[in-house]
């Protein structure tokens, strides 16, 4: 723009100058605009019709059904944080969607899982807890048409008590959250934590590599068949720094 002013105005050193000086100022204006630290991203597509969040909030204050991570036990005692720890999104769902009702939400989960057939059980002397095992990737739908929690099983509680869980086991648990979304999420919002990055570390992939395969996951079974109108990834406000959500809009726009 400075080059095509000079070619038509060359002896207007005075109107080259200010121009000059708009158009940088206009080029910082914007540049600043589109680097600025964001705490919300979104993508809305046209096939299919779908809209992809990833938001830096609290998960438990979205509206929609919400995707709850579980181990292949279901363990649900967080007494002394052995087992599972109160801190972690099981705890949390214990304590702020069912009001620390223990009892409740194994009768729940009892409930949801009869039919599933189980992969096995460990003995009363070498697991604390709940020794019932079930597949990866197996969901117990909970809560009401008005909002549904799909608590899916993605990691391995080994009888040491720490959760272990890989690629191979995120991929497989998201493919069945979305048949349970489909056939119990009436359509609804879907609202899931960035899985597999806590507790039951997934160490081969980071954050931000987490949070794309979840997002790939969603829109490539989407394009196969509907899920649900819209997908929101929260990102814990302590995990802020460690997602790059400019690398996260950028990779929204390839899908």
């Amino acid at each position: 723009m400075v080059q095509l002013y000079a070619a038509l105005w060359p002896k207007n050193s005075i109107n080259q100058t200010a121009t000059v000086v708009v158009i940088i100022c206009l080029i910082v204006t914007v540049a600043t605009y589109r680097a600025w630290p964001r705490r919300s991203v979104r993508r809305e597509f046209d096939l299919p019709d779908i809209s992809v969040v990833v938001k830096v909030s609290d998960l438990f204050d979205q509206t929609g059904n919400l995707v709850i991570g579980f181990s292949d036990t279901f363990d649900t005692d967080t007494t002394s944080g052995k087992i599972i720890s109160p801190e972690s999104v099981q705890g949390q769902f214990l304590q702020r969607i069912y009001d620390g009702d223990r009892d409740r939400l194994d009768r729940e989960i009892e409930q949801a899982l009869m039919g599933v057939q189980k992969v096995g059980e460990e003995q009363p002397s070498t697991k604390a807890g709940k020794r019932r095992r079930y597949p990866i990737g197996t969901v117990a739908t909970l809560g009401s048409p008005g909002r549904r929690y799909f608590c899916v099983a993605y990691s391995y509680l080994q009888n040491n008590l720490i959760a272990r869980s890989s690629v191979n086991d995120l991929w497989e648990a998201l493919n069945h959250v979305w048949d349970a979304a489909r056939q119990f999420g009436q359509r609804k919002t879907l609202v899931v934590p960035v899985i597999g990055s806590e507790l039951a570390r997934i160490s081969s992939l980071d954050r931000d590599s987490l949070l794309k395969m979840m997002i790939l996951s969603f829109v490539a079974n989407s394009r196969q068949q509907d899920v649900c109108k819209e997908l929101v990834v929260v990102v814990h406000r302590k995990d802020y720094e460690k997602i790059d959500m400019l690398e996260v809009r950028a990779f929204l726009h390839t899908l």
